[in-house]
């Protein structure tokens, strides 16, 4: 095998103004050199708070009354919850992209080995494939309802094929534009997602019967942990592309503010959208159930603040499937795909089309196959952080932060090369803690032989995943990585600022 040429993005020899400061980023998953960190944390605040403005989050505090049987105090709880655990993970994990400067998909080499890396990687890869095909299908009904609303255009085959193919088209332009495109775009879409949001609660407070809101009664225990893992999903699917949105925040970065900028960013739209979702479910019974997660935000608002609403929500579906795409071509890449980075993304956007168009036009149901798909994404998520976590603590504790020649190298010279590319603890680890939260794991079209145990009821299997692969990797030996990284002072020039640990 070839040596870093293999990993290289062929981007790598522009310019820095090309790089960093044009319009499109050309910078693929080689480490950003210190001269190039001129990020602020502060950016990542619009980032995550983009990253959550979704219809789906209605939908989904609607299934917390409709199936969770839960009270509106029960719901805020969970949203809050679910929000600090899920981002609280993402903002932690996020800080080893300000050691290492390079995407999480590039990092996590040194966790597994450069071959080894390949496996959990290609999972990560299918995962990001589902969520990307939800959000394009839940932008393609937005479109299709604003439609509906405005010229009273009824869906149909045709119109759904151009709906979602435009929808995907326009998410490929812009997570193509790279990071400095996204910030701004998150930006604007923060703002008039604000002042919508606001309008829409308002609305409800003044039309809503609070009377049968406050009076429905509290659900059990064991339906609120349930719900604080079907809503933390989405959250969790984003812990290994954090790294992805903090490589260019210079090393003095506050770990701290790293973390505080996305637990709000997100947790400020998490819990209003959830909430919001289970009030409108007690005046709605039938909107967990509705054939598309879009369509009944037409029955319950007014026209003039139904469309205007949902166009914002369409922008900001747009935004998460880009910062998922932007991320998503750096896995391509890590996993050997020798194409821009920009080039790696229209692999995602193809099957997201195919995809949408099978969920859209076959699925008889969105709404159970959404759940199902969240449930089974938490737990392949879930086994790649715990390892990640322990591996990030092990280089905190020693100084010693990550090798960027070592990253770039896929030869055996590389410095996490371990034993035939392979590092056989935290492998064994990640296999089985994958295969254990599977066996914990319950859906509509499976049942794992532990699903009826404590962990599987509770829905805990996500959460169970993590504990295993954690606990696994921190008992056995600690993985020999080779010579050759640079010194401690020279990759981490200010490890006396460092402030979270993993």
């Amino acid at each position: 095998m070839d040596n870093a040429a293999n990993g290289a993005n062929v981007s790598s020899t522009v310019t820095d103004a090309e790089g960093v400061d044009g319009a499109i980023e050309t910078r693929g998953i080689e480490p950003v050199p210190d001269h190039e960190r001129h990020g602020r944390v502060r950016e990542l605040f619009p980032t995550w708070v983009a990253a959550n403005i979704s219809v789906l989050l209605l939908t989904m505090g609607a299934a917390l009354v409709v199936f969770n049987a839960l009270n509106f105090w029960q719901v805020l709880i969970v949203a809050a919850c679910a929000a600090l655990v899920s981002f609280g993970l993402v903002g932690v994990l996020s800080v080893s992209g300000k050691w290492g400067g390079a995407p999480g998909a590039m990092l996590s080499r040194a966790t597994f080995g450069v071959r080894g890396n390949l496996f959990p990687g290609a999972i990560l890869w299918v995962a990001r494939f589902g969520w990307e095909t939800i959000n394009a299908v839940t932008g393609a009904y937005a479109v299709l309802t604003v439609l509906d609303l405005v010229l009273g255009v009824k869906s149909n085959t045709v119109l759904i094929v151009i709906t979602l193919f435009v929808f995907v088209a326009c998410t490929f332009l812009v997570s193509g534009m790279g990071r400095k495109a996204l910030n701004v775009c998150n930006k604007w879409s923060t703002y008039l997602f604000g002042v919508f949001s606001v309008l829409v609660l308002g609305y409800l407070i003044a039309h809503i019967k609070w009377d049968d809101v406050f009076s429905k009664p509290a659900g059990t225990t064991a339906m609120m942990i349930a719900g604080i893992g079907t809503i933390a999903a989405g959250g969790i699917s984003w812990v290994p592309t954090g790294p992805d949105f903090a490589r260019y925040l210079p090393h003095a970065a506050s770990g701290k503010k790293i973390v505080g900028a996305t637990v709000s960013g997100a947790g400020l739209v998490m819990v209003p959208m959830v909430l919001m979702g289970a009030v409108m479910a007690v005046a709605t019974p039938g909107l967990a159930d509705a054939p598309d997660p879009v369509s009944f935000l037409g029955d319950i608002l007014p026209t003039w603040l139904a469309v205007p609403y949902l166009i914002t929500a369409i922008v900001g579906m747009l935004l998460i499937n880009s910062l998922s795409m932007y991320s998503a071509g750096f896995t391509a890449q890590t996993m050997g795909v020798k194409l821009p980075r920009a080039m790696a993304v229209s692999i995602n956007a193809v099957i997201s089309l195919v995809g949408g168009l099978l969920l859209m036009l076959v699925a008889k149901s969105f709404l159970s196959s959404f759940i199902t798909f969240l449930i089974l994404l938490a737990v392949s998520f879930s086994a790649w952080i715990g390892v990640y976590a322990v591996d990030m603590a092990r280089r905190r504790s020693r100084s010693v932060r990550y090798d960027a020649d070592g990253l770039m190298d896929t030869g055996r010279t590389s410095r996490y090369w371990y034993v035939g590319g392979y590092c056989w603890q935290a492998m064994t680890a990640w296999a089985v803690a994958l295969l254990a939260g599977i066996c914990f794991t319950k859906c509509d079209w499976f049942a794992g032989p532990l699903s009826g145990t404590f962990v599987g009821k509770y829905g805990l299997g996500w959460a169970a995943t993590i504990l295993i692969s954690a606990a696994m990797m921190a008992v056995l030996p600690v993985p020999r990585e080779g010579e050759g990284s640079v010194a401690p002072s020279e990759s981490e020039p200010e490890p006396e600022r460092e402030t979270v640990s993993a």
